[in-house]
């Protein structure tokens, strides 16, 4: 029995546990977890019930099918209408949130903070984010130290709004007034800063701990023995994060994300607010990037750090303290400082990460983790917690947040989607639906737009905004064919949230690499693969895989350290692996190297690209540990094979590979890969109960027509188009590998779902369409009314053919953001088919199309064409299409008029590009006219079906 079907029979064994589908070709279930859902910002907390229930309704009917609540800061002007975050008005507001999500069939998460990092002003100075700051003396031989052993705090602001005179403001912050109107980012006050601890450092090695030894005036009582003696203060600071964005009442101080005992507090005063109200239908909570760094230095320290230290990694830190500020020998200097990040990481997994996972837990909660931007290992991080979640742009980022969901079989992994996607107003659905493909191909299945800005219903337009969103609101324009878009993304989640992935590798991540390289300060953070890792095997090898269409996951040393070899294959804590790559590297643990030495033992395949680990990594203990190493490694037997390009050595029941040519290892290992990348066709593959499947996406910008090898194997295979609802059986083919070969066609971005089954399902063919002519354009006379919109709605108009509406002569069509019907009477073209392929040619920027009273199609987009039923098309026909454009214009003549529309406190509305920004502030005035609406050319193309 080869790997492959040991692999499959192990992937449906893990799935044993959810019922076996109907063998019927039919989308899945649809649910509140299967739509999209929204990052859902509370202004100022200026909300009402009325309100919230109009905004929750149309929210409703767009089709999303959830929201996490995030308090934000406020609108000027509107002062008397907010309300305190957490305040017994806000709970009323937000249990009646709660009860209108229920009516209304959706979800509520709410964000643990008002902004983000979690803080607020109940966070006092015990707990709040502390760094290391330190100072050195030089003495000689019976000198004593003269200068007072003391370090003072200088004093610090850096506000996003107006500037305060720091000398006026009282510590703590919380006891000021008007901090919206600041909207400060980061304060210290100056202050004395307590000492942690002293010690002296000679030349010859001599250690001694002076600490005990200092009077309460800070007098040092010590004459130096011989030698040269250097010695090191270190004193806790105040990092002075405040919560970013906060709203009013969530203003304060972050927490000490490294202290257990600090987020207890954090979390028991939301325990003692939430005691009094009911919160059984809130889904769970959620934690934003971690951003604590983002300012004038680094949270590094927390008070117990010697005795945490000391506890994990073995030896006293403060005897190293040359070394770790790289004042020691460079192998000595990396290691320990790896050993204080290892530390580092370990105190944000469990007393962070884990203490807040464990308290939603006890409520019947989940938690949402977005784990990037962190001083430690995000695979593990984002494996704390219930649904790990990424943002931005690129594959091999969302594969960190996919990773830790698969290893650990979490069945969502979700995404912060399309922030900071264009700049604002510009933003399409079609643009979204790109941006979430690739969160998909990523293996993201559960989208969190970002997001939608709750705004009054009289509020004038454009009504409130957020300053790093596309603005997923009713204000936008493309509301009115929002739902297009969320109706696509929910049958794709539909089957991509179904049994769970089929990814063949693991990808070891070499963190300890990172550990050990001081950089721009104490801690390293983590955010995908950065520059940081360029030209390393790692980087190498998780680019190369996926363009060659490889599957693999991430995985980390502890979860590593949770694996076990079952049949030759590895098996996680929630999935199957056929084989262990290890990237040349640097560092690794001692036990990470025993495991994976464990698991070829028992059977795995083990690959080490590149180069085997060329250390261990820490310092206690070093010389022995090395050895140890060393002896594991003279114990792997390299012989060559009948491959140049690649050496091997039998390791008890299992086999170890090392060279230099990726691909040329993972031939000789026998691992397939899915050669449709090579027509740059991107997918995402999973396993389920009845056979594979695929999202599969042309990110080309011609059209694909042909046969799609795939590497699963299976009786048949059915089509689900995503975008229209359509599906049926596909043709399909043995191909030579044993898997299947599934005939399909994919325009530019667009789209599909392949499913294979075991026991072929009932169903019709899937169509596809060939040309019988060439097109016919629809010609005469185009009525323009405008329906929906502003500033104002311009005047009808009858054109002879589709333009921009930016086109038609004056300011009022050139200014006006919104919807326009188009409509024409036509006569139905010459020739007959199967069907006509309606192509509406180029639209700015999306469509609803009716055809003789009949709504046919909600174009999103990048795709305006549909094939309608040759049913519907009569000797003379009414079409009617309904194009809505962008914000763009109608917010360019705001600006250009000096319209007020940017009323919010602490950042306003700031421009993602500079050539946008006015005085600090976005702004659109020198903007030409963005096009808009049908433009065409529309044409109708009898087409027959494929056979």
């Amino acid at each position: 029995m080869n790997n492959k079907i040991i692999r499959t029979y192990l992937l449906l064994f893990l799935l044993l546990s959810r019922a076996l589908p109907a063998q019927e070709l039919t989308w899945p279930e649809i649910t509140r977890e299967t739509r999209p859902w929204t990052r859902w910002w509370w202004p100022g907390s200026i909300v009402n019930p009325a309100d919230l229930t109009a905004a929750m309704e149309k929210y409703s009917r767009a089709g999303l099918g959830g929201m996490e609540v995030a308090v934000i800061y406020g609108v000027k002007g509107q002062e008397d209408k907010f309300i305190n975050y957490l305040s017994p008005k806000w709970m009323e507001m937000f249990t009646h949130t709660l009860k209108e999500a229920d009516r209304l069939n959706m979800g509520i998460e709410l964000a643990n903070a008002s902004g983000w990092p979690f803080g607020g002003p109940w966070v006092g100075p015990t707990d709040a984010c502390k760094n290391i700051n330190y100072k050195t003396w030089s003495l000689k031989t019976g000198e004593t130290l003269n200068e007072k052993i003391e370090l003072v705090q200088q004093p610090l602001v850096r506000p996003v709004g107006e500037r305060p005179d720091i000398t006026k403001l009282k510590d703590p912050i919380s006891k000021n007034g008007n901090l919206q109107l600041y909207a400060l980012d980061q304060i210290r006050f100056e202050k004395p800063l307590p000492l942690q601890t002293l010690m002296a450092f000679s030349d010859s090695g001599q250690i001694a701990d002076l600490t005990g030894i200092i009077t309460s005036q800070g007098k040092l009582e010590w004459i130096a023995p011989p030698g040269n003696w250097t010695l090191y203060a270190l004193f806790e600071g105040w990092h002075g994060k405040m919560s970013e964005r906060a709203g009013p009442g969530g203003e304060g101080d972050v927490i000490d994300h490294f202290s257990g005992r600090a987020i207890d507090n954090y979390l028991k005063h939301f325990d003692t607010i939430f005691k009094d109200y009911d919160l059984r239908s809130l889904r769970g909570y959620f934690n934003d990037s971690y951003e604590v760094d983002d300012a004038t230095g680094q949270a590094s320290w927390t008070n117990d750090f010697f005795y945490e230290f000391n506890l994990r990694r073995g030896y006293e830190l403060r005897y190293n303290l040359p070394a770790l500020f790289q004042k020691d020998e460079p192998d000595k200097n990396a290691r320990v400082l790896s050993d204080y990040r290892q530390t580092i990481s370990d105190l944000l997994l469990e007393k962070f990460t884990s203490g807040w996972t464990g308290w939603a837990h006890k409520q019947g909660k989940t938690t949402r983790n977005q784990a990037h931007g962190s001083p430690g290992n995000i695979l593990d991080l984002y494996a704390a917690a219930d649904i790990p979640e990424t943002e931005g742009n690129e594959i091999i980022r969302f594969k960190f947040a996919s990773s830790a969901a698969n290893v650990t079989g979490k069945k969502y992994a979700s995404s912060e989607a399309a922030t900071w996607l264009n700049e604002h107003f510009l933003s399409s659905l079609s643009d979204v639906k790109k941006a979430v493909d690739l969160f998909f191909i990523g293996g993201i299945n559960h989208v969190f737009f970002h997001g939608t800005c709750f705004s009054p219903q009289n509020e004038p337009w454009p009504g409130f905004l957020f300053y790093a969103a596309v603005e997923f609101t009713p204000s936008n324009p493309f509301w009115n064919d929002f739902k297009g878009l969320n109706s696509y993304i929910t049958r794709v989640q539909s089957f991509l949230q179904q049994g769970m992935t089929d990814n063949d590798m693991l990808l070891y991540f070499p963190v300890f690499d990172r550990y050990s390289v001081y950089g721009k300060g104490m801690l390293e953070h983590f955010d995908g693969i950065g520059p940081a890792f360029d030209g390393t095997y790692f980087k190498t090898s998780a680019e190369t895989m996926i363009e060659k269409g490889y599957s693999y996951d991430f995985v980390s040393d502890l979860q590593l350290k949770n694996t076990l070899c079952n049949e030759s294959l590895l098996q996680t804590e929630g999935n199957v692996y056929s084989t262990l790559i290890l990237p040349g590297c640097r560092y690794i643990p001692i036990e990470t190297f025993t495991q994976i030495l464990r698991l070829a033992n028992d059977g795995a395949k083990i690959i080490f690209y590149g180069n085997l680990p060329e250390n261990i990594s820490g310092w206690a203990n070093v010389e022995e540990k090395t050895s140890f190493f060393e002896r594991m490694k003279s114990g792997i037997n390299f012989t060559a094979t009948n491959n140049p390009e690649v050496l091997k050595a039998a390791y008890g029941k299992g086999m170890i590979l090392t060279g230099n040519n990726l691909e040329q290892l993972l031939l000789f290992a026998g691992i397939e890969r899915e050669k449709m990348t090579d027509q740059k066709l991107a997918y995402c593959r999973r396993q389920t109960q009845t056979g594979t499947l695929y999202f599969v996406t042309n990110r080309g910008e011609n059209e694909f027509d042909g046969w799609i090898p795939l590497l699963a194997a299976g009786s048949s295979a059915a089509i689900f188009n995503p975008m229209d609802g359509k599906y049926g059986l596909a043709k399909s083919r043995a191909s030579s590998n044993g898997g299947l070969e599934v005939y399909t066609r994919l325009n530019s971005f667009e789209s599909l779902i392949i499913n294979t089954y075991d026991i072929k399902p009932k169903g019709n063919l899937y169509d596809f369409y060939d040309p019988l002519s060439s097109p016919n354009v629809i010609k005469g006379s185009w009525k323009i009314e405008f329906t929906e919109g502003g500033p104002a709605l311009p005047p009808s108009r009858e054109i002879p053919v589709p333009v921009s509406w930016t086109d038609l002569g004056n300011e009022e069509y050139k200014s006006f953001s919104g919807t326009a019907r188009y409509t024409i009477n036509f006569s139905r073209p010459a020739g007959s088919g199967d069907a006509w392929l309606l192509d509406l040619g180029k639209v700015c920027h999306s469509a609803n199309v009716t055809l003789n009273g009949k709504e046919i199609a909600v174009l999103p987009g990048p795709d305006f064409r549909v094939v309608i039923s040759k049913k519907l098309l009569k000797a003379n026909n009414s079409l009617l299409i309904n194009v809505s454009n962008l914000m763009a214009n109608r917010i360019a003549w705001m600006d250009k008029n000096s319209i007020q529309w940017k009323k919010f406190y602490n950042v306003n509305m700031a421009a993602k590009f500079k050539q946008n920004s006015k005085n600090g502030v976005f702004d659109a005035s020198a903007w030409e006219p963005v096009e808009s609406g049908l433009i065409g050319p529309v044409t109708l193309t009898p087409v027959r079906k494929v056979k």
